[in-house]
């Protein structure tokens, strides 16, 4: 979740005061943009390495403005309720979250001019080791949990509440998955009404022309791809989903 993301969405869909919620918080980008912008944030986070990190993130971020309210509760999201404690049901004005995007991250790369040693070394790239991550599912297994996750959500949002959601497509063995058009059905089968379709650019503009930021990973995928003949880009955008909680939710909505 790009922080700037995070911020538009909270300054677009909350007042100050109100509380922001992210049941896959990471290392806490969504709460600390909340807290900053005068909101209570809470987040759940399934890893406890990535829980531990949100915590000191949201207490630096308090410290350094001087007031707010931030909270962190390690567990699998798709057990929100249980989770978050019952005065948070019902209060809860904004959810800003992300589905993982499988089970790697940018990390970090060094050369053999920094390590001295032959080849490429990665560095932290992996999002998890635990199986039992959704970042090691299938894409109709996780679409199944994050649909019970959004499910969750809507039990704990205040009625008219909204839910962001950023996604992407990726390609998986030469094949596109379509995940913010899945992520869309989650969303309606969880009871949540769909209200927007946005972009959100990963890209620079300089001159009116689009800079793009890539990382090496990408660069070398798609180079990869682009020598066997698969006519790949590199993808600068993130489809961000909005959904608001029906003020009356109706009876057979999970």
């Amino acid at each position: 979740m790009l922080p700037r993301i995070a911020a538009h969405a909270i300054s677009t869909y909350t007042r100050p005061g109100d509380l922001v919620l992210d049941p896959m918080c990471g290392i806490g980008t969504t709460l600390v943009e909340a807290v900053r912008l005068g909101r209570q944030a809470i987040g759940t986070e399934y890893e406890p390495r990535w829980a531990t990190l949100a915590s000191a993130n949201v207490r630096h971020v308090i410290i350094t403005t001087g007031g707010g309210r931030g909270e962190v509760v390690c567990g699998d999201a798709r057990r929100l309720t249980t989770l978050i404690g019952e005065e948070y049901h019902g209060r809860v004005a904004l959810v800003v979250t992300s589905p993982p995007y499988g089970n790697s991250v940018h990390g970090q790369v060094r050369s053999t001019k920094e390590t001295g040693n032959p080849g490429v070394l990665k560095k932290d790239h992996r999002y998890s080791h635990d199986p039992s991550n959704l970042a090691h599912v299938s894409t109709d297994q996780l679409l199944e949990a994050f649909t019970d996750i959004l499910t969750q959500c809507r039990k704990v949002l205040r009625p008219g509440g909204t839910v962001v959601v950023t996604t992407r497509p990726w390609r998986e063995h030469g094949e596109l998955i379509d995940l913010p058009s899945a992520v869309l059905g989650a969303g309606k089968a969880a009871g949540l009404t769909p209200t927007e379709r946005c972009v959100a650019l990963l890209a620079g503009i300089r001159d009116s022309r689009l800079i793009t930021r890539p990382s090496f990973f990408q660069m070398k995928n798609v180079r990869d791809a682009r020598r066997d003949g698969i006519p790949l880009s590199v993808i600068q955008h993130e489809d961000v989903l909005v959904f608001t909680r029906p003020v009356m939710c109706p009876p057979f909505a999970r």
